[in-house]
């Protein structure tokens, strides 16, 4: 028994050892490394939720722009499990880091992430937090993108496309992201508002498909409507989902004679736009993404407005008290016309 008791506080100690090693610390005693003249580098960290193509784009941005400012920064991956999430940002809070930037796996839980953070400054990239509020230009901001926006690019091509063919009543699949995200609520009210504002009536040709911005699980849920039901076209919250509704309609037989349309833009994406798949994505900017959260944890640092170095990128004109303190890395529509430009 005094064995395993001995054992389990080793281990216990190698964890809480690791977690410290992935935040390291701002002090020269610390887990920094040294900057290419020599000094002591400090440490910053980026909590995403979990990782993907478009994660690792945004990473691989941040870890460019840290190193032009001196900062090496650490990746950890909370797996979609918040808990985890919040005991990194903790873990780097008493490590002495200046900011972290996060990217929230529950985007209700912005307050507690808050409340781990402690003195910290904290950035939350790609995924805006649910309540808008918890944001401070001193304290907290978020650098993102419209998520509006992006669906309402997508329901002006669609609104076009069926002018030119002189329909003005059509009937719609939807493929969303996982229900109660802002992405998912934003994109598809912004899909369906762009068409309604352009004088197109459409209506579900079934309910909603919440596939969790997943490629197979699109795939899976969309195809047994592809020979069941009447539509005119697929509305996807993002590319992996549309290009799950590729290969359902490949692995059903139906020709793909409608427009499918997604956002992001990713590799896949703007291939499957080149050999006609797709009839439109939108291009969401994981560079400007991953080099504002960075720069906006270095001016909340400094004291500086969050978009100083930034500028092209727009603060929030909402006039809300947290306007200040919201980035906007604009979205932009993307067709067959343009794709070369985004590969």
């Amino acid at each position: 028994m005094k064995l395993k008791r001995t054992m389990s506080m080793v281990m216990a100690g190698i964890m809480a050892a690791g977690m410290l090693a992935g935040c390291g610390s701002n002090g020269s005693s610390g887990g920094g490394s040294a900057a290419s003249d020599g000094s002591a580098q400090k440490e910053m960290t980026f909590v995403i939720a979990n990782r993907d193509e478009f994660m690792s784009k945004v990473e691989q941005a941040m870890t460019a722009e840290g190193e032009k400012l001196g900062y090496k920064i650490v990746t950890q991956d909370a797996q979609l499990d918040t808990a985890k999430q919040m005991q990194y940002v903790e873990t780097c809070a008493n490590a002495g880091q200046e900011a972290v930037a996060v990217l929230l796996v529950d985007t209700e839980a912005a307050q507690s992430i808050m409340d781990s953070a402690g003195d910290m400054k904290v950035a939350f990239v790609n995924r805006q937090p649910a309540d808008l509020h918890v944001l401070d230009a001193e304290n907290a901001c978020y650098v993102g993108s419209d998520e509006f926006t992006s669906g309402y690019f997508q329901g002006e091509y669609l609104a076009q496309y069926f002018k030119d063919k002189g329909k003005t009543d059509i009937k719609y699949l939807m493929l969303q992201g996982t229900l109660g995200q802002v992405a998912t609520t934003q994109r598809s009210e912004g899909a369906l508002q762009a068409l309604k504002d352009n004088g197109i009536n459409a209506t579900e040709g079934s309910a909603p498909l919440a596939a969790d911005f997943d490629r197979p699980t699109a795939q899976e849920m969309i195809q047994p409507l592809l020979t069941t039901t009447e539509y005119d076209c697929i509305i996807a919250n993002n590319d992996a989902m549309a290009l799950g509704a590729v290969e359902a309609c490949r692995e059903a037989g139906v020709e793909i004679d409608f427009p499918i349309v997604g956002i992001d833009c990713t590799a896949d994406g703007a291939q499957a736009l080149i050999d006609g798949n797709l009839a439109m994505t939108v291009f969401q900017d994981p560079v400007g993404q991953g080099r504002g959260a960075i720069l906006a944890c270095m001016n909340m640092i400094n004291g500086d407005p969050i978009n100083t170095g930034m500028e092209k990128y727009a603060l929030d004109d909402s006039g809300e008290s947290y306007s200040d303190s919201i980035c906007w890395v604009p979205f932009e529509p993307v067709t067959v016309d343009n794709v070369a430009d985004y590969m």
